[in-house]
């Protein structure tokens, strides 16, 4: 079992930044991948990153890239999603996950179907 653990999500003001940290309770050197989730009130939760744990490869969801970077500290055991120029739209529980399985030819890194584990949850809230 995995515990993941997020911090770094407040209030910030349309244009600013947030950082946020997923730290995991154990290592696991099988570990495939890691995504960031995220979900508005009265919606459903949406991918918005992903990076594999072993070769560092990212994908995004349109509406972040060039604003958000995602990235993993292997010796850290954590992930971490950099987010910049922050909008309103970007106000949500943000989720970190963990994918243990390896890859299959079905994974796309964009469902929360391909993670097998998950966070509580930090909110995030950008002001206009």
């Amino acid at each position: 079992q995995v515990q993941l653990v997020e911090s770094g999500g407040g209030l910030v003001q349309t244009g600013g930044s947030l950082r946020l940290s997923c730290a995991a309770s154990e290592r696991t050197s099988s570990r495939n991948a890691m995504g960031w989730f995220r979900q508005a009130p009265g919606k459903e939760r949406e991918f918005v990153a992903a990076i594999t744990w072993g070769g560092g490869a990212t994908f995004y969801t349109d509406s972040v890239k060039g604003r958000f970077t995602i990235s993993r500290d292997r010796a850290e055991n954590t992930g971490y999603l950099q987010m910049n120029s922050l909008k309103p739209e970007d106000t949500a529980v943000y989720y970190c996950a963990a994918r243990v399985r390896p890859r299959t030819f079905e994974t796309r890194y964009n469902r929360a179907a391909d993670f097998d584990y998950w966070g509580q949850g930090t909110q995030v809230t950008v002001s206009s």
